[in-house]
């Protein structure tokens, strides 16, 4: 696979998303080793001091791995970065399907595992949420507090780390619930509900109740598209 050589825009920008397509499309395997600076520079149709810069920048989000005295090394094939633009640019219901997986486990795993302190940051996030009335942006900012913290009581590392990775994405989805008059938004009765089950560590009732918060959206939206 020949390298496509560039032409316009921004140099370094450029060279970076075609080093990041050519590790993505697999034209360079993790943990293969990539050409030298002059036969990429040659490649790209650009200096070598570009091509320093765009691996630098592929190192310092991760995709990249420089030995000293040895070369550059391929040590993944996502942009973690463009990963989470990429999941910004999807679609609502996208977004929504994947917060309604993420949030029903943790909610059953909550209500199993929540200590003292878990139910403490969960009950101030949903009173601060309902005290904010019409006030969007502090209801969003609140509720999308009484969700992390939900999360964080499932004393899971990984479902945490992958639920704060998510975390635009799932204020992207509150946001917009908030605004569309023709999505069914969470009563803060709803959400109450879900704290007590989790309180009373019922999984199942957590469960459905996490699920149910979110899914008339879903289904509004589904309707859409009818």
């Amino acid at each position: 696979m020949k390298l496509a050589r560039i032409t316009k825009g921004s140099l370094v920008e450029t060279a970076i998303e075609s080093l990041r397509q050519a590790i993505e499309q697999g034209h360079w395997a993790i943990g293969d080793r990539l050409p030298v600076e002059a036969e990429l520079s040659e490649s790209l149709g650009v200096s070598r001091n570009t091509v320093r810069e765009a691996v630098r920048v592929l190192v310092h989000v991760g995709m990249l791995e420089t030995r000293q005295g040895d070369g550059t090394y391929v040590r993944a094939t996502k942009d973690a970065g463009e990963t989470l633009r990429r999941i910004g640019r999807s679609e609502l219901r996208d977004k929504l399907e994947v917060r309604i997986m993420l949030e029903t486990e943790a909610a059953k795993l909550a209500a199993k595992r929540r200590d003292a302190r878990d139910i403490e940051r969960m009950t101030l996030a949903l009173d601060e949420r309902g005290k904010a009335g019409g006030r969007i942006q502090d209801r969003i900012h609140h509720d999308q507090a009484f969700h992390t913290a939900l999360v964080a009581a499932s004393h899971n590392p990984a479902l945490t780390e992958l639920y704060d990775y998510f975390a635009h994405a799932v204020a992207l989805t509150i946001e917009q619930t908030e605004l569309d008059s023709e999505l069914p938004e969470p009563s803060q009765e709803d959400h109450e509900l879900l704290l007590a089950a989790i309180r009373r560590q019922d999984e199942a009732k957590a469960e459905a109740l996490a699920k149910a918060l979110l899914q008339p959206s879903l289904d509004a939206l589904a309707s859409r598209l009818l």
